[in-house]
């Protein structure tokens, strides 16, 4: 089954031709064609994503990147899939709009093809099917390159398995019991991890996004020196909380103006990951998880992929992530989790829905 893709939930506009074939326990893909466009430069000046700002963009640049497709009469598409919600409002209606216009014109010519909704939450929890050895650039629009590989997800028994979800807008923890039974123990009760990192970048004078400016310059900081707290780490359940610990270093740079901020920036990262790995690691002890699998945003922060190897090292059970391409908002998600989608004959209504939940 061809699929083509539509991704456009923030300020990222993706589409993506993907093969995928098999069944829920052993779905396999190949992607043929991956294309991001990004709006970093257009909402940097407002320090944060404008919603209005980037729907505009998204309508702007889903005829051009679909244009550098070249999608062939030959290469026949089974399934349009486009991301419905979570996300901002107006930028998932320009997906689904275009989504729209694009289904009408294709079933000229197939009278078949599946449009079909898709759980953003979903495609970066499914994001881990794409883990591999092999490397992929993601274009932006200027200069696509498409990416060719083939992923057939592994045999070997990984569940039940422990998945977090981690992003500028969740933080979820889940119990997996198969690709398509999984149940949420815990999430955020205000702001995301994400959020966290962008808003305490955003205090330290670093520009959008912050998450990697926070990485970045922690590395040449002492995690030690600022004891900031990791809210609700020692509660029994499995929900997280970062607005605390965003509270805390405002405090903090207000009493202590001259402190080194890569010492700030280093304490805050292990306050804020401490806490993902050590739920994570407790949810892993108590259902006796073989696996752990990280998705989302953060999943591309080097220390918390490091410290999720080494405990799944400890315990003796495998660590999966996708390739750092595929943990920001990409569509070759939403391609695997409309797939998976169809597989189980789910699909979700045409309508945007900025709170959807997983």
């Amino acid at each position: 089954m061809r699929i083509l893709a539509i991704e456009t939930s923030c300020d990222d506009t993706a589409l993506a031709l993907v093969e995928a074939s098999g069944t829920t326990t052993a779905p396999k893909f190949k992607i043929l064609k991956s294309v991001i466009s990004s709006q970093i430069d257009v909402h940097r000046p407002w320090g944060g994503v404008v919603p209005n700002l980037a729907k505009r963009e998204h309508i702007k640049n889903l005829p051009k990147i679909f244009g550098t497709l070249k999608i062939k009469k030959s290469e026949k598409i089974d399934a349009l899939c486009v991301t419905v919600g979570p996300g901002l409002e107006p930028a998932l209606w320009a997906g689904i709009s275009f989504a729209k216009e694009i289904h009408a014109v294709i079933k000229k010519e197939n009278k078949n093809i599946k449009l079909i909704g898709v759980n953003h939450l979903e495609g970066h929890l499914y994001s881990f099917l794409l883990a591999q050895k092999t490397e992929y650039l993601v274009s932006n629009l200027s200069e696509p390159t498409f990416v060719r590989a083939d992923f057939q997800f592994s045999k070997q028994k990984l569940f039940p398995a422990i998945a977090l979800i981690a992003s500028g807008g969740h933080t979820i923890l889940l119990k997996m019991d198969s690709l398509v039974k999984w149940k949420r123990l815990g999430e955020t009760r205000d702001d995301a991890v994400g959020e966290s990192f962008d808003k305490v970048a955003k205090m330290l004078g670093f520009p959008y996004p912050g998450g990697p400016e926070i990485q970045r310059i922690a590395e040449n900081g002492d995690k030690k020196a600022i004891q900031f707290p990791s809210p609700m780490i020692g509660t029994k359940d499995y929900n997280f909380s970062y607005s605390g610990l965003k509270t805390s270093v405002l405090y903090y740079l207000r009493d202590h103006p001259k402190v080194r901020k890569e010492d700030i920036a280093a304490s805050f990262q292990e306050a804020a990951l401490r806490v993902l790995v050590k739920k994570t690691e407790r949810a892993v002890n108590e259902f006796g998880a073989k696996s752990i699998f990280l998705s989302g945003g953060v999943a591309a922060n080097k220390e918390l992929r490091r410290k999720f190897s080494l405990i799944s090292e400890e315990l003796n059970i495998r660590f999966i992530a996708p390739p750092q391409s595929f943990n920001t908002d990409n569509a070759v998600m939403i391609a695997v989790a409309g797939y998976m989608n169809i597989l189980r004959k789910k699909n979700r209504k045409l309508v945007a829905d900025g709170t959807m939940t997983i």
